[in-house]
């Protein structure tokens, strides 16, 4: 534990969490292996030369030929050097052509083969701090550094080893090549080299394979965070309890006054007169059914009140129906069906409310709502 109560790399011990894998691959850190790019690159290299050797081979040749069997007057004639350099030139850039394309082509592959393709602006921009010496020191006695010279020779022991074993085995073909004639022995020579190289590359395979294990595990190590860390990504991620209250006292502040809104477009408001208040919207030619457009307790039930009377909405006291409506109705959505009968009632006195203040009808009595036991609220 560092002093001050921080947490030091060592108790790293949580996973990743899903923010910080990004934020490592915005910085270019992902796991590369060098030793499976080589790898590839000379597993290519030496595979094209094996199958492109000879071809290379005649094409070298030829150019070496036409270039010192010049006739007289090209000699002396500059203009026809430059053509005879231009034309060499083409020609060995026609055969080398698919063998450079092909080591391109390996490059990118071994580079992303481990890690995907990465195009990172911060990984690229320059850092200066990396030309500290004092920090150079530093990353060269660290442990990482330490690490990477205990590859480096197991590296090259590797290669070596096997060096040795291909050498030994090609003992007699480089010894029986003083026997044979000389342009044999040349081509005899470059076989024997080609497959040396061959099988040398394949040895790569072997380092690739110990490397890339390394490597991924190396890079979820370093991105492992400490039980503080992933507190403190969640407090920036969720935000701050105090933030996120007052967020959601803003949120319930815009959609009360955008409930407050709708109240005037009521058909009712029917309340329970010392809790409850809700206001309902029946329009048949585009309501399935009716809607709740407001509720409320409270204060909250009060302002729907005020709101109605002063918008001439009818106010029909029914706690019942009010409780149930409140407790099993969204604001937006149409009302459970169970309570369709009592709300049509609701909407018939207050027809017949209308109509008796028109001295039409008598006046009517306030009909007993049904409300099934499931929808019943005591609360």
């Amino acid at each position: 534990m560092a002093e001050g109560g921080g947490e030091s790399s060592q108790d790293k011990t949580e996973e990743p969490t899903g923010k910080r894998i990004e934020k490592s691959k915005e910085e270019g850190q992902v796991p590369r292996s060098k030793e499976l790019n080589t790898t590839v690159i000379l597993m290519v290299g030496s595979g094209g030369l094996l199958m492109y050797g000879a071809q290379i081979g005649n094409a070298i040749k030829n150019i070496m030929h036409s270039s010192f069997s010049l006739p007289r007057e090209a000699i002396f004639d500059t203009n026809q050097m430059a053509l005879y350099l231009f034309n060499a030139a083409m020609e060995a850039a026609g055969v080398l052509m698919p063998f450079l394309i092909a080591l391109f082509i390996a490059s990118i592959v071994g580079s992303i083969a481990l890690g995907g393709w990465l195009l990172s602006a911060k990984a690229m921009a320059p850092k200066f701090s990396r030309m500290n010496p004092l920090k150079g020191l530093k990353r060269m006695f660290a442990l990482k550094a330490l690490v990477e010279l205990l590859k480096a020779v197991a590296k090259v022991s590797v290669v070596l080893f096997f060096a040795v074993l291909i050498l030994d085995s090609r003992t007699e073909e480089l010894l029986g090549l003083g026997r044979e004639s000389v342009l044999l022995a040349m081509e005899h020579a470059v076989q024997i080299l080609g497959w040396s190289f061959f099988y040398l590359s394949c040895t790569m395979i072997v380092i690739a394979m110990a490397d890339v294990p390394f490597q991924i595990y190396d890079h979820h190590k370093n991105l492992k965070m400490t039980k503080q860390e992933v507190k403190d990504e969640y407090k920036d991620t969720e935000g701050k309890p105090e933030v996120k209250g007052r967020v959601r006292q803003l949120q319930r502040e815009i959609a009360q006054r955008r409930m407050m809104a709708d109240v005037p477009e009521a058909d009712v408001v029917i309340t329970n007169p010392t809790h409850y208040s809700v206001a309902l919207r029946y329009n048949p030619e585009k309501d399935a059914a009716p809607i709740l457009l407001a509720k409320g307790h409270d204060q909250t039930a009060l302002k729907i009140r005020e709101i109605a009377k002063a918008n001439d909405v009818e106010i029909v006291s029914a706690p019942p129906l009010a409780r149930s409506v409140y407790h099993h109705s969204e604001i937006g959505q149409e009302i459970p069906s169970g309570l369709y009968m009592a709300v049509a009632q609701i909407l018939a006195y207050i027809f017949q409310l209308k109509q008796f203040r028109r001295r039409v009808t008598t006046r009517p009595t306030m009909p007993d709502f049904p409300i099934p036991d499931d929808l019943r609220s005591d609360e």
